[in-house]
């Protein structure tokens, strides 16, 4: 979301855009313009996972560690367009939620695969967010942004914080444990227990080849 990267001093773009601004963009694929698809970036990002005997033995601040409550990956399914409750983000969502002992009412804030305009209504669905069919109005009653019932892509999103590909997924972890430590600034978002990580690469049949769920925990 363009107006969510101005605060985001890593972001690629920081420029706010209009709907009438997107709207008059070249074209790419209807109904994409130029500004709803993810640029290519240059970029790198890093992460250190350890134990509790881990923590221990470098003896890190405990205050700023956070936890992996669920990690989970699937391959695309065999499904239709009329079955999206079959889907590989949607299943892997559901597994998340179950290794980590909460639901999507409990998610306060999400990073979601957005390298078009359209991946963000699509996975709001997938997380459970809303009902199928009903990401696109809640985004339009601003619902998942700053200040709304689910902040999604407080980073920017791919869109404009930028797609550097093999480092996006941990770009966006890093986005979400920022949030967590409560270290975010302008874009931060308050009271954070649970957030919640969807990255898809590659595309089979209708849907992406792989799916990476993520749920990062206080």
């Amino acid at each position: 979301m363009s107006q969510h990267s101005v605060h985001n001093p890593f972001s690629q773009f920081r420029k706010p855009f209009t709907v009438d601004e997107v709207l008059a963009a070249p074209p790419i694929t209807y109904p994409l313009t130029l500004p709803m698809c993810a640029p290519l970036s240059d970029g790198a990002a890093a992460a250190i996972l350890c134990t509790e005997e881990g923590l221990r033995r470098m003896g890190a601040d405990r205050s700023r560690c956070i936890r992996v409550a669920a990690s989970v990956m699937r391959s695309f399914s065999h499904r239709s367009i009329d079955q999206p409750q079959q889907g590989a983000a949607h299943l892997a969502a559901r597994q998340a939620y179950e290794q980590a002992g909460i639901g999507p009412d409990d998610v306060g804030v999400a990073e979601v695969h957005d390298a078009s305009a359209t991946g963000e209504i699509i996975q709001v669905e997938n997380l459970g967010f809303v009902p199928f069919g009903e990401g696109g109005a809640a985004a339009e009653r601003g619902e998942f942004t700053l200040g709304g019932r689910l902040p999604v892509n407080p980073s920017g999103g791919l869109e404009s914080k930028g797609h550097p590909l093999g480092a996006t997924g941990l770009g966006q972890l890093f986005e979400l444990t920022t949030q967590l430590r409560g270290e975010a600034g302008g874009r931060q978002v308050p009271g954070v227990r649970h957030a919640i990580q969807e990255n898809g690469g590659g595309l089979l049949g209708i849907e992406e080849a792989a799916v990476a769920v993520t749920i990062l925990s206080r």
